[in-house]
């Protein structure tokens, strides 16, 4: 009995190699006979599918210059820098660290007119950091169907209740902040007017005070705002504040 179980015990460390080894040949016999699950790359590359979430593209004579892209970066990657643009002179346009880039898709997700996209690329290693920054001419993409993504939105007290319709951040039907100015803090400087990017404030009069001279208020056009905070950013007197959507 004690030989038996001596020769049992032998027989256990070659059992526990050999099955993995044949674990292992029945594998290689199989994908020995079906096509392999990979490429040759960089020879070879996969197909990308539409809606890929690769670097930040830009459209130059799409963008207006509001900053949102800046303001919504979550690794504040982005600035507006000024460059020489063909016949509109000097202008200010996104440049991205795609270093600190997360690729998250939220400066395309959210500018109001698609001048920021996703670009399907992916190869984008480097040998110095200064390599990784891409100026707007370098961060310029084609505008293709694809490169886009559109945001649906509801109202909070909405959110609950999925069959509500949303509304399309794109579009006439958007459910956005707006400017509302406070009266009494208004110098009516006009500055507002002056840095919108859409031209969606304007000075009128709404009376005159003691010396006769007109007093103006800026009037602010719902459907042109985009909600960039240009006119809080550069108001004076901080007269002006982003009225919630309800």
């Amino acid at each position: 009995m004690v030989e038996r179980t001596l020769k049992r015990r032998n027989l256990k460390p070659k059992a526990y190699m050999l099955r993995p080894m044949a674990v292992t040949l029945r594998e290689t016999i199989n994908h020995t006979r079906h096509s392999p699950n990979t490429v040759l790359y960089p020879w070879e590359k996969l197909v990308i599918q539409d809606g890929f979430r690769g670097r930040p593209g830009l459209v130059m004579d799409k963008c207006i210059e509001c900053g949102i892209c800046v303001r919504i970066c979550p690794t504040r990657c982005i600035e507006l820098v000024e460059i020489e643009w063909k016949d509109q002179g000097k202008i200010r346009r996104p440049q991205v660290n795609m270093g600190r880039c997360m690729v998250c898709g939220y400066c395309a997700e959210y500018c109001p007119k698609n001048a920021m996209i996703i670009a399907p690329d992916y190869e984008l290693a480097a040998y110095s950091r200064q390599d990784l920054i891409y100026d707007p001419i370098r961060l310029q993409y084609e505008d293709r169907p694809g490169c886009h993504i559109d945001v649906i939105e509801v109202k909070p007290k909405d959110a609950h209740n999925l069959s509500i319709k949303g509304y399309d951040a794109k579009t006439g039907n958007e459910l956005k902040d707006v400017p509302d100015v406070e009266d009494k803090m208004c110098i009516g400087c006009s500055k507002c007017e002056k840095v919108c990017p859409t031209d969606a404030v304007k000075m009128v009069q709404t009376g005159v005070n003691e010396k006769g001279r007109p007093i103006k208020r800026p009037k602010f056009d719902e459907d042109k705002c985009v909600s960039c905070e240009q006119c809080l950013d550069n108001c004076p007197k901080d007269a002006i504040k982003m009225k919630e959507a309800k």
